[in-house]
């Protein structure tokens, strides 16, 4: 039995995740969490540690990282780091060198972008308003619009609702297992990237139309011709 999916004409419909997807973030990401362990006194750990809870959601990395258990402590934590990230986070995110012109070419084919991310929204936006590109996605699903984060379809079928279009117009892009499987779940197909710390292998175990190591790969599925 094979994981590849058949790959149509066009998609009217193209999400995406952010991290390791569009965009590299870890710097922040990993720095965030060094100084809120400082701050705690709490054991340090490696970067690989912490990269890969990327994606996951935030309290679901704290605890994989930290150890700690209480909810209580875990919220005090993510307040330190939340305050943390509003100096350091934007700072340090950088766009894959494909990433807005995949965006750029999708939109001049037509098609509608949305991005789907356990992170938060405004975070996100902030990427795109520095890089005056928020006029190339449609809108931000983030943690706080959803109740059930990914792998839960929630994020995908609220994108699919908001431009009123059905699984099969759509295409998902992710750089990990969560993101392979909330395509899954929410029945879309899905294309990984691996910018990330997911292996291509572990991609593609979850039905997919391509695992590449760039996104050009979701214009090259369509013929759709982009100068990087």
């Amino acid at each position: 039995m094979t994981n590849e999916q058949i790959v149509p004409a066009f998609y009217s419909c193209y999400l995406f995740d952010f991290d390791y997807t569009l965009a590299d973030s870890s710097k922040g990401i990993t720095g965030c969490f060094h100084r809120t362990m400082k701050a705690f006194g709490l054991p340090s750990v490696d970067d690989i540690t912490i990269e890969r809870t990327i994606g996951l959601p935030m309290r679901d990395a704290v605890r994989r990282i930290t150890g700690l258990t209480d909810n209580g402590e875990i919220e005090t934590f993510l307040t330190h780091y939340r305050a943390l990230a509003d100096t350091y986070m934007t700072a340090n995110t950088h766009f894959y060198p494909e990433a807005l012109p995949t965006l750029r070419a999708l939109r001049e084919h037509g098609a509608k972008i949305a991005i789907i991310s356990s992170k938060t929204s405004h975070r996100i936006r902030e990427a795109f308003v520095r890089d005056k590109a928020e006029y190339l996605v449609d809108f931000i699903i983030g943690c706080e619009e959803v109740k059930e984060l990914k792998p839960s379809p929630e994020g995908i079928r609220l994108a699919l609702s908001r431009f009123g279009l059905a699984p099969e117009d759509a295409l998902y892009t992710g750089d990990s297992a969560t993101d392979a499987a909330a395509a899954k779940n929410a029945n879309v197909s899905f294309c990984g990237v691996t910018h990330g710390v997911t292996t291509a292998e572990e991609l593609a175990a979850y039905p997919h139309l391509a695992v590449s190591a760039t996104l050009q790969t979701v214009l090259t599925l369509h013929r759709i011709g982009v100068k990087l």
